[in-house]
């Protein structure tokens, strides 16, 4: 039992770290009804651009700084140059623009920064938590739990600013009809700017969490693929279902690499190493049948 409590909780500190990555699609979703390709190369871009200053002498509070002034400029250039000339487009076309983004900055941070793979030092330990070995016996990494709890307060402070703050309900108008919110004098270029901002920031978080313990390199890209199963169990709209989505993957995806192979071996044999790496997605492949807007998700119903 112990053991079960130890995967679950390890399981669950992923989780939240999954949903800050989730959480960053949320909001571009939310302003411009588009799904963000782009956002794992702004996760890549941040962290590398954190690195990269470093290298340069800089300390890391003030490298993390000027990352998210980077960042920020990053969001207004997107927002000026590529998102202004689409308004009233078909999402698709929003869509196909951040592909495009995504190759770019790829492309952009390792021309800025090199490409080699290095370490951000936080200062966080990866190491286990005392009293939880001692008094419980159950081993929990001190960075995941320290990770999960700026991961948490992020996603929580975000809640908030979508709910109870004027830019907030302006940016669920734009995210409902850009037309519309035009004609009632909403700033649309504004909304867009800020939210891309907010959106980097994000990525920022996720860039230094994720590359303080997998090194920043070119893998960061992928980190959008875990947000997926997450988006899809949550909702694509809702920041609750970014939380829920993420605790949820989290935890499934650490059980069933534990105790889902000597159940699968025993029934048909092989070998089913690896299933956390696919299991995520069956998991929200059959969720999709069942709810296609996932849990927190608005239902769009078409009139013909």
């Amino acid at each position: 039992m112990q053991f079960f409590f130890e995967a679950l909780i390890g399981g669950l500190l992923s989780g939240v770290m999954y949903s800050l990555v989730a959480l960053g699609f949320v909001l571009i979703f939310k302003a411009s009804g588009v799904f963000n390709f782009a956002q794992g190369a702004m996760v890549f871009f941040a962290a590398l651009t954190v690195v990269g200053f470093i290298g340069k002498g800089v300390p890391l509070p003030l490298a993390i700084v000027l990352a998210f002034g980077a960042m920020v400029l990053l969001g207004l250039a997107t927002e000026r140059f590529v998102l202004r000339k689409l308004v009233g487009q078909p999402p698709i076309s929003l869509f196909m623009a951040t592909i495009g983004l995504a190759f770019f900055i790829e492309g952009l941070a390792p021309m800025l920064w090199g490409s080699e793979v290095r370490p951000i030092e936080l200062g966080i330990q990866d190491e286990p938590i005392p009293w939880l070995l001692e008094r419980f016996d159950i081993v929990v990494s001190r960075f995941d739990l320290v990770a999960s709890g700026i991961a948490a307060a992020l996603v929580a402070v975000l809640a908030i600013f979508f709910q109870k703050t004027r830019i907030g309900r302006a940016l669920r108008a734009v995210a409902d009809d850009h037309q519309a919110a035009l004609s009632i004098g909403i700033p649309l270029e504004r909304i867009w700017a800020i939210v891309w901002a907010v959106a980097g920031f994000v990525a920022l978080v996720a860039g230094l969490l994720w590359g303080s313990r997998n090194g920043v390199q070119f893998a960061l890209t992928f980190t959008a693929l875990k947000a997926l199963p997450v988006l899809v169990l949550g909702g694509f709209d809702s920041v609750a279902g970014a939380i829920v989505g993420g605790l949820i993957i989290g935890a499934s995806e650490k059980l069933a690499e534990i105790y889902l192979p000597p159940l699968m071996q025993a029934g048909f044999g092989g070998n089913f190493g690896g299933i956390e790496g696919w299991f995520p997605y069956v998991l929200a492949l059959l969720f999709l049948l069942v709810r296609p807007e996932g849990l927190f998700g608005e239902k769009h119903i078409d009139r013909v």
